[in-house]
Order: C-alpha cells, then sequence, then structure tokens
C-alpha cells in the first residue's frame, strides 16, 4: 500500500458516518421487504410461487451482473453523487410499486430498487473512508457491513406493527421514508465526504480497474464473501419456512426468532470492527469466522439436537459470521490505492458475494426436494464454510505480502 494514498483527516465526523450507514439501512430495508410481506403480495397480486421467487430475487439482479460498473461509477462520478442517486432509484422503485397494477410492473419497480441499493451499497464506503480519520477507518467500514442485517432485521421488526394499519403498503411507506431520511441526512453531511488533496485525480479510468482486478486478494476476498452469503441467506430462508412448515409456530414467534437471528449478525460485525481496529489481523478473523460458523451451521441442521440448540447455533452463525463481511468490506484500506479505486473494490466483491447469495436458496431447494428432508442440505453451507475458512488462510498470506505498514 502507497503510504498516504488514502488522504488523512484530523478527525472522523460521526454525524457524517451515522448518515452514510442509515442510508445502507434503507436500502437494506428495500432487499429484506418483500421476503416478509411475500404472502400478501401473493394475495393481492395473484402470484405464483415462481412469480413471488422472482419478486424476491430481481433486486439482485444488477448486483450480480453490473455491481463493478456500479462501483466504476463511483469512482468516476464520485461517491457523494452515486449515494444520492441510489436514494433516488429506491424512492422512485418504493413509489412505482405502490402504484403497480399488475405483476410486471411491480417486477420493473423491483429492478429500480435493485439500481438504488447497488448505488449505495458501492458509494457508502467511499464516504465513510472520506468523513473518517486513518485510525477509525478500519471500525467504521467494519460497522458499515452490518447495514445489510440491520435493514432487514429493522424492516422484521416493523412489519408485525405496520401489516395491520396498511398491509404491505404500510411497509413500502416505512422504507420509503428511511431512504428520504437517509438521503436528507448525507445531503446536509455533505461537506465531510471529499478527501482532501485526492492523489491519483489524474489517474486513467481503466487503470482504477485494472489496478483492483489484478490483485488476487480482491478476488480471494470476494470468493470469501460468496460462500457467507450463501451460507447467512440460506439461513434466512430456511429458518422461518422450518420454524413455519416443520414446528407449526405462528407468524409472530416465526418473525421474532428469524428477527433476533438476523440482527445476531450486528454485534458480530461491529465486534469485527473493533478488533481490526485494535490490529488483529483480517486473515485471522476470516479464518475464526468461517471456521465457527461451519460447526454451528453443522449444528442447526443437525436433528439429533434438541430445538433450542439448533436456534441457538443459528444465532450463533450469524453472530460469528459478522467477522467475515467486518473484513472484507473494510479491505478496501489495503486493496485501494488511491480514494478512486474503492468503489471498484466494493463493487467487485459486492458482485461476487451476490452469486453466493443468488445460488444458495435454489439450491438448498433442490437438495430438500432431492433427498426429502431440510436435514440433508447442511452440506451445502458447511461445504461453503469450510472453503470460506480455507479462502481465509490464503487472505491472511497474501495480505502479508503487501509492502509498506498496515494501513488503518
Amino acid at each position: 500500500m502507497k503510504a498516504g494514498a488514502l488522504q488523512e483527516r484530523a478527525g472522523t465526523h460521526w454525524l457524517a458516518v451515522a448518515a452514510a450507514v442509515l442510508c445502507g439501512v434503507a436500502v437494506a430495508s428495500n432487499v429484506g421487504k418483500v421476503s416478509i410481506m411475500i404472502s400478501a403480495l401473493r394475495e393481492d397480486f395473484g402470484l405464483s410461487l415462481v412469480e413471488a421467487g422472482w419478486l424476491s430475487s430481481a433486486i439482485n439482479v444488477l448486483a450480480v451482473s453490473a455491481a463493478v460498473v456500479f462501483g466504476f461509477s463511483a469512482d468516476r462520478i464520485g461517491g457523494l453523487r452515486l449515494c444520492l442517486a441510489g436514494i433516488g432509484f429506491g424512492l422512485a422503485g418504493g413509489a412505482a410499486s405502490l402504484l403497480a397494477a399488475s405483476f410486471p410492473l411491480l417486477l420493473a419497480a423491483r429492478v429500480v430498487e435493485g439500481a438504488g441499493y447497488m448505488a449505495v451499497a458501492v458509494s457508502a464506503p467511499i464516504l465513510l473512508s472520506a468523513a473518517s480519520r486513518p485510525d477509525d477507518r478500519r471500525f467504521v467500514l467494519g460497522v458499515w457491513a452490518a447495514y445489510m442485517p440491520g435493514g432487514i432485521g429493522l424492516v422484521m421488526i416493523a412489519a408485525p406493527l405496520l401489516q395491520g394499519v396498511g398491509g404491505w403498503r404500510a411497509i413500502w411507506w416505512f422504507a420509503i421514508a428511511l431512504l428520504a431520511a437517509g438521503g436528507a441526512s448525507v445531503w446536509l453531511q455533505r461537506r465531510h465526504y471529499g478527501f482532501p488533496g485526492t492523489s491519483g485525480a489524474n489517474e486513467g479510468a481503466f487503470a482504477v480497474v485494472r489496478e483492483v482486478m489484478r490483485q488476487p486478494l480482491a478476488w480471494t476476498l470476494g470468493l470469501l464473501f460468496a460462500t457467507w452469503a450463501l451460507q447467512h441467506f440460506t439461513l434466512i430462508v430456511w429458518l422461518p419456512t422450518f420454524l413455519r412448515e416443520q414446528r407449526g409456530l405462528d407468524m409472530a414467534w416465526v418473525a421474532a426468532l428469524s428477527c433476533v437471528m438476523v440482527l445476531a449478525n450486528v454485534p458480530g460485525n461491529v465486534i469485527g470492527g473493533a478488533l481490526l481496529r485494535r490490529g488483529v489481523a483480517r486473515g485471522k478473523l476470516l479464518v475464526l469466522g468461517s471456521g465457527l460458523s461451519g460447526l454451528c451451521m453443522y449444528a442447526a441442521f443437525s436433528p439429533g439436537l434438541p430445538d433450542a440448540v439448533r436456534y441457538l447455533a443459528c444465532v450463533a452463525v450469524s453472530f460469528v459470521g459478522g467477522l467475515i463481511p467486518s473484513s472484507i468490506l473494510s479491505a478496501s484500506t489495503v486493496i485501494a490505492r488511491t480514494p478512486r479505486q474503492i468503489g471498484t473494490f466494493q463493487g467487485l466483491s459486492m458482485q461476487i458475494a451476490n452469486l453466493g447469495q443468488l445460488l444458495g436458496p435454489p439450491l438448498i431447494a433442490a437438495l430438500v426436494a432431492g433427498r426429502g428432508s431440510w436435514e440433508a442440505a447442511a452440506a451445502l453451507p458447511v461445504g461453503a464454510a469450510a472453503l470460506g475458512t480455507v479462502l481465509g488462510m490464503a487472505a491472511w498470506r497474501m495480505e502479508r505480502g503487501y509492502g509498506g505498514p498496515p494501513r488503518p
């Protein structure tokens, strides 16, 4: 890492940090709202199970196909502009959903929301890096990694309260309000999101992408992120279905237990960021998080254990797994030689990770259908955790080869 590549600040502007994180939580609520309201949407629009599945996953279409393009755009036009554009896309998609009268229009609105999600996901880390001093940057980016479980958990909490007021549309209005609050907060803090004396201003556009893409560490971390996304979203999809269909719990209990599991990832991310700030090696956290999540996932899918133990294992997977995204998303302090490369790295990580998120649920479904039980599907998430452990060891070794003192 070139010394001084990311410009230094005298102090961290914590309100600016909070505003950028709020934008992430807002777009994550858009990701989670459909899965919570899928039954209501099927009833209102007459959707088949397949159509409901497409509606749920449509927000990830751009993440899988064009996240690097969004990251490159952030590096070109600036993090603040792309973040505000992302909020705009999210607001437009939410409003279009409220007005939609058919499945195709609802699906199109979901894709627009996906554009907003990707724009914020790759640009907010640039804002966070600019608003924080070097000693705080690892911690700040580690906390940022909690935006997804934070947003999904928040909408899970709000759903039972708001559904009785206005059905699924009340949840959409709630997400719109969060987006508006995030956009307004970032705009009010805009003066804190510039890198003073930014180096590499004359860096060629494609040189930015090439510099990131040619680093094996960036690809290794992206693949490791995919192994974790597969595990986490497998759990998010599997647990509510298992509790409802196999244990016959009512929706209130299913929502509450699922919400606790998702939100357990938030303190895991914060702890990961704090450990990185204290100088714990990133590779060590990745190996620990992947190894422990694999063991806990095996316990969660073990039919011989009591249900209470299996549920606690699910919560433990989410908690210890928080070490993984916090370690990966903060790696821009190592990968990015200049501020203009932060978005490209974030986009690359998101694009690879979303492959795991996209493929995990259908692969689990195929295993369950083929073998006749949920427990038979354990090989997929446990195998992903084992692969993540190996990739964590490789990343640990690669990062040692980066010259210069550790970056904050």
